[in-house]
């Protein structure tokens, strides 16, 4: 497909804000936003908030966050205007009337003042007849002049497309082709709702149009209603953008990504502690690859190398533990540790978490990362180094009763060392397992489990030098001192004062 254009490129995503901001609005945002800035056009977000049944203002404004923090900045928006403002539907209404009416005038669309309950009968009728369930166009027959007089007595009505009921509409994908439908297959789509609110598809081709909108990137469930947005831009005489109906994401089994059966919302992953990079990257993956095959790269690097060419029309199948996989990786070797601690603070924050310095919060990220996929991870995995006050784990408890020894003659040798430094705290927790004669894991395993209450942490020299002198000795004294007390399980022993009020290294 080429990617010329005797025009500036102008492409636009139009979520409907009813709920939690979709993965999918992530998934085309992105295709839309790579090949705008590659192609030195312009990104617009249009909000279509026609079905105000559902609309919710909060959702739309979680939807201009979401496009933030994926780092997918619309040039126009309802947020930052441009030459094409409102970027509301809703404020768009005498537009859609202008061209609705023109419509008519042309003899193209038609009134139709069937009440609900009409039509309910006509598509039981037609589903007997075995015509479908549609409408079957009787109010074209109306005449102009009968139909002037109802509308002008007040009688509800709609506005319907007139669609062709010979030949054939012909959509131009540039994924797939040329696409035939029959024109009897295309429905005579209301337009016009009764309320002088404008249908989907109404709005969109005008808007679109209006808009200069250059390239309708959008998935590939539209591409059943796409003859009546083209039988739209011809009866207008306007010339149609380049139609490219992406491949869905796919749950596993094999259907649409739902927001009722999947985690699907934007929100959810960020609160989970997914880091927008590592999404972008995981979801240009869904149907498209790199020249070089390379599995991850940075958004710059997809502007460079986009060709709609390279798309996949498969579909791919969205998973959780991919994605977290890749969120692992940029945790790890892509993002500078500063940059993931900044991101993480607010998890830390939001589990009452508080630190006296910076390099102790980089540390304990530091050697968690390893360890964790998420942002949310880190601080489910680190909260014995914010409190001394945590209990043993049943595991903990057997490897504290089979190292006590080891955990006796560890607080000695421990407590003499000038320097608490990792070689210094690393080369004689080795010279005690060499004198002692044991395997490695007889002494660490209790002395971990006397640190963090677990069996499942980090290194314990890493552990003892975050934690401090200090702080290592306490834990080991406490973890003597519950063995000596034989407390039951259900009554661990009791935390100083200064445990208690949760004290901070």
């Amino acid at each position: 497909m080429s990617q010329e254009s005797l025009k500036t490129v102008v492409t636009r995503i139009a979520p409907s804000p009813t709920g939690d901001p979709h993965v999918g609005t992530a998934y085309m945002s992105l295709f839309d936003y790579v090949f705008a800035k590659q192609q030195g056009g312009k990104f617009i977000l249009r909000i279509e908030d026609t079905d105000q049944k559902r609309y919710n203002p909060e959702s739309e404004q979680r939807v201009i966050d979401a496009l933030k923090w994926l780092g997918l900045a619309p040039d126009e928006s309802p947020e930052i205007g441009g030459p094409n403002a409102p970027y509301r539907q809703t404020e768009r209404l005498e537009l859609y009337q202008k061209y609705a009416n023109q419509l008519l005038e042309s003899g193209h669309a038609y009134r139709a003042f069937e009440t609900q309950e009409e039509l309910e009968q006509i598509r039981e009728d037609m589903q007997k007849s075995g015509l479908g369930q549609g409408y079957d166009g009787r109010a074209k027959r109306l005449s102009k002049e009968e139909s002037d007089k109802r509308a002008a007595s007040g009688e509800a009505f709609v506005i319907r497309l007139a669609t062709p009921t010979e030949g054939e509409t012909l959509i131009k994908d540039a994924l797939r082709g040329e696409v035939r439908i029959p024109n009897s297959e295309v429905p005579d789509a209301v337009l016009m709702k009764s309320d002088g609110i404008p249908t989907y598809h109404l709005a969109v081709v005008v808007d679109d149009h209006v808009m200069g909108v250059t390239h309708v990137v959008r998935g590939e469930e539209w591409l059943p209603t796409a003859p009546v947005h083209v039988l739209l831009y011809q009866t207008f005489g306007w010339q149609e953008p380049v139609w490219i109906h992406m491949p869905l994401l796919k749950n596993a089994d094999g259907k649409k990504l739902s927001k009722r059966r999947d985690d699907s919302s934007l929100d959810s992953y960020k609160e989970q502690g997914i880091v927008a990079e590592a999404l972008l990257n995981y979801l240009a993956t869904m149907g498209w690859s790199m020249p070089d095959g390379r599995e991850f790269f940075s958004l710059k690097d997809m502007i460079k190398q986009f060709k709609f060419e390279r798309i996949s029309l498969g579909g791919s199948v969205f998973d959780m533990k991919r994605l977290r996989h890749y969120n692992a990786h940029y945790l790890r070797e892509v993002l500078d540790l500063e940059t993931v601690a900044e991101r993480a603070k607010p998890f830390f924050e939001a589990a009452g978490y508080s630190w006296k310095d910076e390099d102790y919060l980089l540390d304990v990220i530091d050697v968690l990362l390893p360890r964790i996929e998420t942002l949310a991870e880190l601080t489910e995995q680190s909260a014995y180094f914010f409190s001394d006050s945590f209990n043993y784990t049943e595991e903990a408890k057997r490897k504290l009763e089979a190292g006590q020894k080891h955990l006796e003659a560890l607080e000695r040798e421990l407590s003499r060392l000038d320097f608490f430094d990792f070689d210094d705290v690393d080369d004689a927790l080795r010279e005690y397992v060499k004198s002692e004669s044991v395997k490695m894991g007889e002494v660490m395993m209790p002395l971990r489990a006397a640190l963090t209450g677990s069996t499942q942490a980090p290194g314990v020299s890493d552990l003892a030098v975050i934690l401090g002198k200090s702080r290592t000795l306490e834990r080991i004294g406490r973890a003597i001192s519950y063995l000596e007390a034989g407390l039951p399980d259900d009554k661990p022993q009791k935390p100083k004062k200064d445990d208690e009020a949760g004290a901070t290294p």
